[in-house]
């Protein structure tokens, strides 16, 4: 499902009209039907009840005209609250204004505060506002009398509706830009809006309910529009039964090299993750001395041991027996747990200068990050195929970027990060970003905040690293992983709790966050 900014709608909405030959009037009245039949159908508005209508003077107002129309000829009790003057309203939401006051439909004007203060009261006497004031044409903050009517609506106790968006949000970011209706549920029209999706604007979304307004769906297929959210229909064809002839090979052979003295539980977690992600064959390569605690976590892991420093970690040494361990392995992970040691930095760095011609899929993660922010020009020769996870810390240090800023404007950096560096970048947290190189952005919508503990991202690393082999379209591998990972955890997480949930919990629900995907969400006999 794509995201848009307002300009992205605006476009849609202009094609539609002009060049299709959709009458804007049609456009406006499929808006206010979908936002009435949730009205109906969600929240059992029937006749004999009251729901207000807050309305603008815009198309986000005439949108509301619709809705209260609607109702009211279905029996609600259903006044328009009109802020600013009748005869400032134009276009299609005048058209409607005309219909509703014909029907004999109460539209009281609010054309200042000394209006607005005995209009008020009528919000404390209804249980459903519906906000259709401002829409996604909104740029700078409300002030003076829409401030006003913004802080009333919040304080009035009952359950609001906002059409497109809540009326003081900017559609086009997540940061808020003054004050802005608090909203119990949203209808988007047509596709939903990067507001709606990322904190702190999501906080005043509520439940969202994307409306189809009959656009026709190419037009959301036009070059240009990057942003999508991840939607379980589209994994479905993705982990379905495999077929009867094939066998280990044909699922890849996987190398990690992971893990040092105290840290060995990373490699281990990234072995175990990629199997249970249905790898064919993982071998995990770790310093000599952990082996045999990797070894003992998973008996279908196979191990081998590689020269180490005296603190335990992977040792410069070791270079010569990896190269020669590559050899005939489908795919690499490199990073979790192995330490930023001199020595250790100095196999990393030497290796992937090994690597540029490199034609299987490459995983970095973790340590192997941090050894590479140490050195970014390394980031210009990575191999064509390659997955950087960061975490945000972890990418302030790629990028040289301050964390709060690769946050506040993380819908730019990340396209941009991945697009200068050819690389396929997972932005880990909340709404984990998954970019390609050329620049498509997919929103990861799973996880839960008892997955913030040690050790989930190198579960991670080895799902990514698996379904790399499995799937040869990159960002569809990524994607894949990190929406299988956020559902195990929220599979998790409706049994043990958030925070009692650990990383190996994770490994354990994978099976059950597999075959609720395989059925298109079908199988829940793990939750709950």
């Amino acid at each position: 499902m794509k995201i848009l900014t307002a300009a992205q709608m605006r476009e849609i909405d202009r094609i539609a009209i002009e060049e299709i030959g959709i009458p804007g009037p049609v456009l406006m009245e499929n808006a206010g039907l979908q936002v009435a039949a949730v009205l109906r159908n969600e929240l059992g508005v029937e006749a004999g009840m009251r729901v207000v209508v807050v309305a603008g003077k815009g198309n986000n107002g005439g949108d509301g005209l619709v809705v209260a129309r609607h109702l009211h000829n279905q029996g609600v009790d259903c006044p328009v609250l009109l802020v600013g003057r009748i005869s400032e309203v134009r276009g299609d939401a005048a058209l409607n204004l005309e219909i509703a006051r014909k029907i004999g439909l109460q539209v009281i004007e609010v054309g200042d505060e000394a209006a607005w203060k005995k209009a008020r009261k009528i919000l404390s006497e209804t249980p459903i506002i519906v906000d259709a004031l401002f829409g996604t044409g909104l740029s700078s903050p409300l002030q003076g009398l829409y401030a006003r009517v913004v802080q009333d609506i919040n304080d009035s106790g009952a359950f609001v509706v906002s059409i497109d968006i809540p009326s003081g949000l900017s559609s086009d970011t997540f940061e808020l830009i003054g004050p802005c209706v608090r909203a119990d549920l949203t209808v988007t029209l047509g596709a939903p809006k990067v507001a709606h999706f990322f904190p702190p604007a999501e906080d005043y979304v509520g439940d969202l309910v994307v409306a189809d307004i009959s656009l026709p769906p190419f037009l959301f297929e036009r070059p240009g529009l990057n942003l999508e959210l991840v939607e379980l229909e589209s994994l479905v064809p993705y982990f379905q039964p495999r077929k009867r002839d094939t066998h280990k090979g044909t699922y890849g052979h996987l190398l990690v090299i992971a893990g040092s003295r105290g840290k060995t539980g990373a490699a281990a977690m990234a072995g175990r993750a990629a199997l249970k992600m249905g790898a064919g064959l993982v071998t995990v390569a770790t310093a000599g001395s952990c082996l045999p605690v990797v070894a003992r976590s998973m008996p279908e892991l196979m191990t081998e041991p590689l020269a180490e420093t005296d603190s335990g970690s992977i040792s410069e040494e070791a270079l010569g027996r990896v190269l020669e361990l590559i050899k005939g392995k489908d795919a690499l992970l490199v990073g979790p747990g192995l330490s930023t040691h001199p020595s250790t930095s100095a196999f990393v760095l030497k290796l992937l200068g090994r690597l540029k011609n490199y034609r299987n899929p490459l995983v970095v993660d973790a340590d192997g990050l941090n050894i590479i922010a140490a050195r970014p020009e390394v980031l210009s020769s990575l191999p064509e195929k390659t997955i950087l996870t960061p975490h945000p810390g972890e990418f302030s240090r790629l990028s040289g970027l301050d964390t709060a800023e690769i946050l506040r404007r993380r819908l730019e950096i990340v396209p941009e990060f991945a697009r200068k560096h050819k690389v396929h970048l997972v932005l880990k947290g909340y709404r984990t970003l998954i970019a390609s190189p050329e620049g498509k952005v997919r929103v990861n919508p799973t996880g839960n905040p008892g997955m913030a503990s040690g050790g989930t991202g190198d579960v991670l690393a080895g799902l990514l690293a698996s379904e790399a082999m499995q799937v040869k379209d990159l960002l569809q591998a990524a994607v894949n992983a990190v929406f299988i990972h956020g559902l195990s955890g929220d599979l998790a997480a409706e049994k043990v709790g958030e925070k009692s949930l650990t990383a190996t919990d994770l490994i354990k629900f994978l099976p059950a966050a597999i075959r609720f995907v395989a059925s298109g969400g079908e199988d829940d006999s793990e939750i709950g």
